[in-house]
């Protein structure tokens, strides 16, 4: 077999096979098909795309191409969640101990962020102690004895996606919805789960910018999932402003715990009930999702769910006193005010350039080299559809200077004023099945 001719063959619009496509992942991850051949299919399947079939047959060969964790001895069915990632996107925090509340378990695999404020592991290690490195044998026992472990990525977790990733970074091919489906759905099925919720984000802070974008993307998750045997829901939801009031990584543990002990920030409980009841039906646990979502709002309500949350940091080693008085996590020396200088009412917010405003803060990284500052971050003062006034409060940066020119900048230029009020954005638009 030659790479010239897979080239040719799917650039002239047809299927390939399940042979070609295995030889042109395991060639590019040994090494033996070099960069140019890979990028020259990258672009003809940007531009001819895949089929469902095509697409399951890619994933499955980035899976084997490293290391798959066998969950095999954890009791029960095990199902993850995965986001396509936002601002203020704190979900995980209130999905996996509302799932565990309920007997379902939940054995996560998460990375470090890139880009405008930390991954899940770097928020969690906003909690002096927390303990992300931990064994296989430490993360099964955990998620046996309190359904709930979170860990870092293996190294060698779909080493195929890593490179095609690093490829199409920089030929232009990241956005082909059969790529990102397949990278997002790879790294999913080597993390042994039995059955994944997606959250597809939609809108101006999310990857994908449009719900025709975001809906494609979604129903090529599902058909990867069900051609691979895993039971797949996504749910797509709206990015079009930051999730809850608070960006950056203690600021977004704090929230997130208000929020398990009954505080009412509408978007992050709706969602995060919304995602967990139909995790906890993929698990079987429940007979239908309203049965599923009834209880698993009792466990907020009755303090389940926190003490989930509560457990959880405990065996990871993390000072549970943070979570009990949470003025104990990182903050920030100053508390600065971005002031509104129109009246009116907020018509639009874009998250991105929130999220790029955190991370002139410190509270992403720019370079994987750069360092996280768990303290400083953004607390929203005013979301779409609220009232202001001139000199009123917009927003609040939390920051290691007194005077943070660039985040106030950016942070102005993502508020939209306008006379009239704008028509209510839905939370949640399409579950796909």
């Amino acid at each position: 077999m030659r790479m010239v001719d897979v080239i040719e063959k799917k650039r002239n619009g047809n299927a390939l096979t399940e042979e070609e496509i295995r030889y042109f992942v395991d060639g590019y991850t040994t090494g033996d098909i070099p960069d140019y051949q890979v990028s020259a299919l990258m672009m003809a399947v940007y531009f001819q795309g895949m089929s469902d079939k095509e697409t399951a047959v890619l994933t499955q060969a980035m899976v084997d191409s490293g290391e798959t964790i066998d969950l095999s001895s954890i009791q029960g069915h095990k199902v993850d969640k995965h986001s396509t990632g936002g601002v203020g996107d704190k979900i995980s925090f209130l999905v996996g101990p509302m799932v565990a509340s309920v007997g379902v378990p939940v054995a996560k695999m998460s990375g470090r962020g890139l880009g405008h404020t930390g991954g899940t592991i770097d928020k969690l290690e906003s909690i002096s102690g927390f303990n992300v490195e931990i064994t296989k044998d430490e993360f099964i026992a955990n998620v046996n004895k309190n359904k709930l472990a979170v860990a870092g990525q293996t190294g060698n977790l779909a080493p195929a996606d890593k490179k095609l990733y690093a490829l199409r970074d920089v030929t232009a091919t990241v956005d082909s919805i059969p790529l990102i489906a397949g990278s997002i759905m790879s790294k999913k099925i080597a993390s042994g789960a039995d059955s994944i919720v997606l959250d597809v984000k939609t809108g101006s802070g999310a990857f994908m910018k449009t719900l025709e974008d975001s809906e494609a993307l979604a129903r090529e998750m599902v058909a990867i999932g069900k051609n691979l045997g895993r039971n797949t829901i996504a749910v797509i939801s709206d990015m079009n402003q930051p999730l809850g009031y608070e960006v950056g990584n203690a600021n977004e543990i704090r929230e997130a715990v208000e929020v398990l002990q009954g505080a009412k920030v509408n978007d992050l409980r709706e969602l995060s009930l919304e995602l967990s009841a139909h995790m906890a039906v993929l698990a079987k646990v429940f007979p239908d999702y309203d049965a599923a979502y009834k209880q698993i709002e009792e466990n907020i309500d009755n303090g389940k769910a926190f003490e989930a949350f509560r457990t959880f940091v405990a065996a990871q080693g993390g000072d549970v006193a943070m979570i009990d008085d949470l003025s104990l996590l990182p903050s920030a020396p100053y508390a600065v005010e971005v002031k509104a200088q129109e009246e009116g009412y907020v018509n639009a917010i874009d998250a991105a350039s929130i999220g790029v405003a955190a991370m002139y803060l410190g509270a992403g990284r720019a370079t994987k080299e750069s360092e996280i500052n768990h303290g400083v971050g953004i607390s929203l003062k005013k979301k779409i559809g609220d009232h202001v006034k001139a000199g009123e409060t917009l927003l609040v940066l939390h920051s290691e200077e007194e005077e943070p020119k660039d985040s106030t900048e950016k942070a102005l230029q993502a508020y939209e004023i306008s006379s009239g009020k704008p028509d209510d954005l839905p939370l949640i638009y399409k579950v796909i099945r």
